[in-house]
């Protein structure tokens, strides 16, 4: 196989991998309104890393962490949040909440894990409220 068509596949394989994970973040998001959160940020890019989704819940400042997959064979989606991503969502959400002036609201952490296998129209959408704590360098307001 020659460099172009090695190219041509890997940006093919992306711009899937891409498109389900924006079908998974936009079936997330619509799983949390109708919980009645109501969504403030969508893909908040810092200098660390992008949180999904940002939203409040009551008084609460939630940050939503999406993981879309299309089969379990590799493992649940919320698998996927290990301790080095909770470190650094933990980073990103202080960041955020400085950058807002939010550091006085209380924060937590939700997984939302969204499973699509293909040809399938309605998604499989599983919410983790609180699914970890604020970890690393002392938690979230060192």
């Amino acid at each position: 196989m020659g460099i172009e068509a090695l190219s041509s596949r890997v940006l093919s394989w992306w711009r899937h991998y891409r498109s389900l994970d924006r079908r998974g973040e936009r079936a997330a998001e619509r799983h949390l309104k109708r919980q009645g959160y109501h969504i403030v940020a969508r893909r908040d890019r810092g200098r660390l890393g992008e949180l999904d989704l940002v939203a409040v819940d009551g008084r609460t400042v939630v940050f939503v962490e999406v993981k879309t997959r299309r089969t379990h064979v590799a493992g649940h989606p919320a698998e996927a949040v290990d301790a080095d991503k909770q470190r650094k969502l933990t980073r990103l959400a202080l960041a955020y909440l400085k950058r807002h002036d939010l550091l006085e609201y209380s924060s937590r952490f939700d997984v939302v894990a969204v499973t699509w296998p293909k040809g399938v129209r309605r998604p499989t959408v599983e919410h983790y409220r609180g699914a970890f704590e604020a970890i690393g360098g002392g938690g979230m307001y060192s």
